[in-house]
């Protein structure tokens, strides 16, 4: 197992100052990793129901919960199915759901994991550990389909010419054998700052854990599982996602323009905001960039709930488009 990087959670403060977290409450924190946010929601008082589809994270959060004093409770589920999971545990509402999009640290670190080509593993990059394995994608998958997702979820510009390499070089089994490929393929040089390889892994991971249609779908389960008053605070690492959430809160908040003057007001007759305006969004300063450079390209974006009926399970596609 390759050695970890110390955990440091983005926006912490930013998060906990949204959330707001304070002793009886009740918090989920969709997406637990290395147990961060929940640690500093738990430090506030709060009980917390934390999701992970990733087993590794559920089996080493152990401790975690063990020490909680029964205010923790893992739940080994994507955080899509939090009103469901919620539901089997006796609980209908809550005051607040954390949601830290993308890739954990424990994930991208761990080279057999798969996820990153800083350190060479096998071709995986599976949250569940279960399914279809980034080394079935690239070896089976045909050209026009491989181009349609680097295009899509890495917004690769030359998408056709990287699929055409990575059909030529096949079979791929490691992470660095791929991350040669992309470079081979688009002329990349060693002194350049940005691996051109980063937008083909980013786009092959979102593909295989289906993380858009993750975030989709877990942006409507918090709107059903928050309390009048209760807080959603989400954190977005690329703007793929960010667009996603941005158009979700926006809907949800009657903040979509009306459109032509001439034309009658589309959101006139439409459900009541379910959540209220939402606050600019928030990103970190140069002293945690300089202290965990992750931090670098995240964005916060804070909403509270109104006391009005969530709109439902559907979340238009198009949205992604911005």
């Amino acid at each position: 197992m390759t050695a970890a990087a110390p955990h440091i959670p983005v926006l912490l403060d930013e998060v906990l100052a949204g959330l707001a977290p304070g002793p009886e409450e009740i918090h989920v924190d969709g997406t637990f990793g290395a147990g961060g946010y929940t640690r500093a929601i738990l430090g506030q008082g709060a009980r917390v129901y934390a999701f992970d589809r990733d087993p590794d994270a559920i089996a080493e959060g152990k401790p975690i919960e063990e020490a909680a004093g029964g205010r923790l409770t893992l739940v080994p589920e994507r955080f899509s199915r939090m009103a469901e999971a919620l539901a089997e545990h006796g609980v209908a509402q809550v005051d607040g759901v954390t949601l830290d999009i993308g890739v954990s640290s424990m994930q991208l670190d761990r080279a057999e994991r798969g996820f990153s080509f800083q350190s060479d593993g096998p071709l995986d990059m599976r949250m569940e550990q279960d399914g279809m394995s980034a080394a079935d994608f690239v070896n089976t998958a045909d050209e026009a389909e491989i181009a349609d997702v680097l295009y899509e979820l890495g917004e690769e510009p030359r998408a056709r010419r990287v699929a055409r390499a990575i059909v030529q070089a096949r079979p791929l089994s490691r992470t660095g054998e791929l991350a040669e490929v992309v470079r081979r393929a688009l002329g990349h040089r060693p002194h350049e700052k940005k691996d051109p390889a980063t937008r083909t892994f980013q786009a092959i991971r979102i593909h295989l854990n289906a993380e858009l249609d993750e975030l989709e779908q877990g942006l409507a389960a918090a709107e059903r599982v928050l309390k009048p008053g209760g807080r959603l605070a989400v954190v977005s690492f690329h703007s793929i996602e960010d667009r996603i959430v941005k158009r979700f809160l926006r809907e949800r908040s009657g903040a979509n323009p009306a459109g032509s003057r001439h034309l009658p007001d589309a959101r006139a007759g439409g459900p009541r905001p379910s959540f209220e305006a939402v606050a600019k969004p928030v990103r970190a300063g140069e002293a945690e960039i300089a202290r965990n450079p992750r931090s670098r390209s995240a964005t916060l974006r804070v909403a509270h709930r109104t006391e009005a009926s969530p709109w439902g399970l559907s979340v238009k596609k198009e949205g992604r488009q911005g």
